[in-house]
């Protein structure tokens, strides 16, 4: 009984002294990792080079940025110019969102960005509508640079882009001038109460679309096409849907600055715009894709007719298919935007040209003095 009294407090001294010293043993650690810690970061943040200011601006509200004042000014190109002239100022910085937007108006920074700095802007930027078109960015024209990017421009250089290819499609192009001239002489003689009038830009656009269709998918029409040899109603969904694309494609869409809106809250209808005109287009083109697929591989195709053929008929080093479904289906639409607005374009300036450029002539001629002039002006017009 004596003996456990004695030695009773000898044990609970022990580990209470036990307790104390781990105590202050962990505080002392601690406080040196925390020194370290602090001098090291100091250290590394003395080291980093100072950020180089950005271009002036007007003042960001939190979040939102100026997105608030471009909303107010519109149109938007108009309001960043007098911005920039009340600033006195060639490049400016404009906030809108978590994005900085870099206007320039002088050649000589412009050139900054195209030549001397282009490998650093050679992406292109990450929208609502891109990501729509391109399903997830698995094609070329709109899509990020990286490593999907280099792929299908090696595939576009080599078996869309080339000699080989454009000569390959002479025939299809000349059917659907023919075809043209056809439906333009078909409305002149059906129109005749009226002077033969002939809507100019819609014969234009729907040329621009049976050269791509026949190209893509080997066919003038989707439907049965009118008997003038004029579009039926889906080449005219379709048309429509695909030239509404191309003017959303790049146009300005408030969650593309505030990216939690996408999906929630589609504030200027812009998202529902492009995902109806993409479904439309969607349900032509997938159907056909789809269907080419499985008849390569059953063995019920076996010559290469179009873009389509070439796509599914590609093949890796194992002799597996290179592109896969949605390759293929995101890599036909872009060609289809891209080859479309090309010739539409160049049908415009055609007509263009042939309505002023005579007027031109004509002008200097009169003027005779101006004659040696518009000699030159004409031979670097047609260098």
């Amino acid at each position: 009984m004596e003996n456990s009294t004695i030695f009773a407090p000898s044990r609970t001294y022990s580990s209470f002294h036990g307790t104390l010293f781990s105590f202050f043993s962990t505080l002392l650690l601690t406080a040196i990792a925390l020194y370290f810690l602090f001098f090291k970061s100091q250290s590394i943040s003395n080291e980093k080079p100072k950020k180089c200011p950005l271009p002036p601006g007007p003042k960001p509200w939190p979040i939102v940025g100026n997105l608030p004042e471009m909303l107010k000014n519109k149109p938007t190109f108009k309001w960043i110019h007098e911005l920039m002239n009340e600033m006195d100022t060639k490049i400016a910085c404009i906030r809108l969102g978590n994005v900085h937007v870099i206007p320039v108006t002088c050649p000589e920074i412009s050139r900054e960005f195209l030549k001397k700095q282009d490998t650093i802007f050679i992406s292109r930027p990450v929208t609502m509508a891109t990501e729509i078109t391109t399903k997830g960015y698995v094609t070329t024209t709109l899509v990020p640079y990286g490593e999907q990017w280099k792929k299908m421009k090696k595939i576009l250089s080599q078996e869309v882009v080339s000699q080989t290819r454009f000569r390959w499609f002479h025939s299809k192009r000349m059917e659907e001038a023919d075809n043209l001239v056809r439906y333009v002489y078909n409305k002149c003689k059906n129109n005749s109460e009226n002077g033969g009038l002939v809507d100019v830009r819609v014969a234009s656009r729907h040329y621009c679309g049976n050269v791509i269709r026949k190209m893509v998918f080997n066919k003038r029409f989707f439907g049965e096409g009118m008997e003038d040899g004029g579009p039926g109603l889906e080449e005219e969904e379709h048309i429509n849907a695909l030239f509404k694309v191309l003017t959303y494609i790049y146009s300005f869409c408030i969650s593309d600055y505030v990216p939690f809106l996408r999906g929630v809250v589609d504030l200027d209808g812009h998202e529902k715009v492009m995902k109806e005109n993409v479904g439309i287009i969607d349900k032509f083109h997938d159907p056909i894709i789809e269907e080419r697929i499985q008849q390569w591989k059953g063995g019920l195709k076996s010559e290469v007719e179009d873009f389509l053929d070439v796509f599914v008929t590609l093949k890796d080093g194992d002799g597996s298919p290179l592109l896969s479904t949605d390759e293929i289906k995101a890599q036909l639409f872009v060609i289809y935007q891209a080859f479309s607005l090309s010739i539409f374009l160049f049908i415009s300036l055609s007509l263009s040209l042939s309505f002023y450029l005579p007027i031109y002539i004509t002008h200097q001629i009169w003027n005779s003095t101006h004659l040696f002039y518009a000699q030159f002006d004409l031979i670097k017009f047609v260098l």
